[in-house]
């Protein structure tokens, strides 16, 4: 009897989760750096993840994380949401990204993004996001983005998959 299964196909949203892990964190060298996992992706939403790592610490006699991997990946994510939003792909930056740090990360432990591009105009997107630790009644961080459209480049996007999610 033969124990193997065939592979299990992947759901839509694990198809999602895939592109936008590609698209956002495989692709662009500074996320990659940080080692960001998209952790869910939906229309005008997004999530990150951002592990603890000794190198990521602030202050090495507390073991808090340094703001710059958080703000980095709040700005990611926000960006991410943003893309949720594009009936097309195309190129956009951050135009303005503020962040009030609450807390303290807890030494150790991972932080997660979670963003939401709440309107889009023909030129402008408008998101906001908190990085938590498991708890999003407990944030380490708010942030306010607005992302400008339209910039110069090309819109960098990986293939989609068959049966587009």
């Amino acid at each position: 009897m033969n124990d193997e299964h065939p592979p299990k196909e992947k759901s839509a949203a694990e198809a999602r989760v895939a592109l936008f892990q590609e698209w956002f964190c495989d692709t662009i060298p500074h996320n990659k750096v940080l080692g960001l996992k998209v952790v869910a992706v939906a229309r005008g939403l997004a999530s990150m993840r951002l592990e603890w790592r000794e190198e990521f610490v602030g202050n090495p006699e507390t073991g808090v994380l340094a703001g710059g991997p958080v703000t980095a990946m709040l700005d990611g994510c926000c960006g991410m949401s943003v893309a949720t939003m594009l009936k097309d792909p195309m190129p956009f930056a951050t135009l303005d990204l503020r962040i009030d740090y609450a807390r303290p990360a807890t030494p150790g432990q991972a932080v997660i993004a979670e963003a939401e591009c709440y309107r889009i105009t023909n030129s402008v997107a408008f998101t906001r996001a908190f990085a938590h630790q498991g708890d999003p009644k407990d944030p380490i961080a708010a942030a306010a983005g607005t992302f400008m459209l339209g910039t110069k480049g090309q819109a960098m996007r990986p293939a989609l998959p068959l049966g587009k999610p």
